[in-house]
């Protein structure tokens, strides 16, 4: 994950995993499943033979080999550059249990017990994509090795195999050490790989639409870090149309003081405006009855006398409807500490007449500055507008003069008390980041930059 320059259009969210804590964190926890892993190995017997003075030639055999108790105490994960992860455990040890038959003149048999220490495993594991966006991973080498097996052999003429405890060690040892790659090798497919296809490819705003977070390409490892490049678009679920514009570049801060980094452009959010905006969702009407209770001023021709006088005298005692639409889809703008947008409306107005047909009367332009927040939580991203002042433009009028800058301080008061509160509440709900399953985060900062959002956590993983 060593580069800090993302393609420009290749995609709208980036993850960093770059902390040696988080690396950690997710080495503990492989650990956890290894170890249960390997109490459900399945040992084969073996078989020898001896020639001992004066009982002569014979042979044995152990059978029914169990592990019943494993300890892997030290393990580390590192980025292998251009592949994916490097696993390595060392400092292990595993205890194992077996029933022994001997056969010369006599039938004999005991036990065995084997005390295996010094384990260490090395296991690349390469890191990949499917068509579908979807993560994969394998393990393309494994390799264990055992410094010191020992085993103690007791019942009748234990103490004849002792006597060849060395062929019998190594015998264990080839077998175990072949049996633990072969277990690793089938975790990672039925286990590691299952785990990772948890990542979202999409997911679910609300009914109307969603996140796509298939992955651009195989996940890319430097010497530091593991990068995940996400596509981070936001899409219509009933009918997706291409986006128009390009994400930008990111150039990605340095930061190491959180396990995992979201770098979240701009990309990500206008295609949210965009989609909503082309679907008419952005549109709004404002009614009588949605003014505060007992406002002094009311969406009907008598309170707006003052605005348009002659509008009272055509339509006397009449309420009003305003009728609001975005003139394009509203961008959010980045830059240092800063979350800004700068919609342009239209809003029209109409007289509700007695017979419920809606008289056209007038027509304004409306632009404004608006001020941003973002929240970055366990989970999701939410956000809030801070309304700036509107500026009225008259475009058409059928009931003669306006005063425009009276309906400027009005159309303040009715945005502010009737449609952010409703953009905020939306905004309240927010969108989901893209976490594997069982993956919380904790202690999350977010930072402002240029064209991108920075969002940093520490990680937990919540065993079920």
């Amino acid at each position: 994950m060593g580069a800090t320059e993302g393609c420009r259009g290749e995609a709208g969210r980036r993850a960093r995993l770059t902390h040696s804590l988080f690396l950690s964190t997710v080495a503990s926890e492989g650990l956890v499943t290894l170890q249960e892993e390997l109490l459900r190995i399945t040992l084969p017997g073996f078989t020898g033979k001896f020639k001992i003075k004066p009982f002569g030639r014979g042979s044995y055999l152990f059978h029914s080999p169990k592990i019943h108790s494993c300890k892997l105490l030290s393990s580390a994960l590192t980025p292998l550059p251009g592949q994916g992860l490097s696993l390595t455990i060392s400092d292990s040890f595993i205890r194992a249990q077996s029933e022994w038959k001997a056969r010369k003149l006599v039938k004999l048999q005991g036990s065995l017990d084997v005390d295996v220490k010094g384990i260490t495993i090395s296991v690349n594991l390469v890191l990949g994509s499917e068509p579908s966006g979807r993560p994969t991973i394998n393990a393309s080498s494994c390799s264990s090795h055992i410094k010191d097996v020992e085993v103690y052999v007791s019942g009748d003429l234990g103490w004849l195999l002792n006597i060849f405890h060395d062929q019998i060690e190594s015998k264990f040892r080839r077998v175990l050490e072949s049996k633990i790659c072969e277990m690793i090798q089938k975790s990672v497919a039925s286990d590691l790989q299952p785990y990772l296809q948890t990542l979202p490819v999409t997911t679910e705003i609300d009914s109307f639409a969603g996140v796509d977070y298939r992955l651009m390409e195989a996940p890319r490892a430097t010497a530091q870090m593991l990068e995940v490049m996400f596509k981070g678009e936001i899409f219509n679920r009933d009918h997706y149309s291409p986006v128009t514009f390009l994400a930008p570049v990111m150039s990605l801060p340095e930061e190491h003081s959180r396990m995992v980094y979201f770098a979240v452009s701009d990309y990500v959010f206008n295609t949210a405006s965009q989609v909503y905006h082309e679907a008419g969702y952005l549109n709004f009407t404002i009614t009588d009855d949605m003014v505060p209770f007992g406002s002094s001023i009311r969406l009907t021709t008598k309170s707006f006398r003052p605005f348009a006088p002659r509008l009272a005298r055509l339509y006397p005692n009449m309420n009003l409807e305003l009728q609001g639409a975005m003139a394009s889809a509203p961008f959010l703008n980045l830059s240092p500490g800063n979350l800004s947008l700068a919609p342009q409306m239209e809003i029209e107005g109409f007289v509700l007449l007695p017979s419920s047909v809606r008289e056209p009367v007038f027509r304004l332009g409306v632009a404004t500055n608006v001020s941003a927040t973002l929240t970055f939580n366990t989970s999701r991203i939410t956000g809030a507008l801070k309304p700036g002042k509107v500026q009225v433009e008259l475009k058409e009028s059928k009931v003669g003069v306006f005063n425009v800058e009276l309906l400027e301080g009005l159309l303040n008061y009715l945005i502010l008390s009737t449609l952010y509160p409703k953009v905020n509440e939306k905004l309240a709900e927010g969108f989901p980041l893209p976490l594997l399953k069982h993956i919380q985060l904790y202690e999350p900062v977010l930072e402002i930059h240029k064209d991108f959002v920075f969002l940093g956590a520490n990680v937990q993983y919540m065993r079920v």
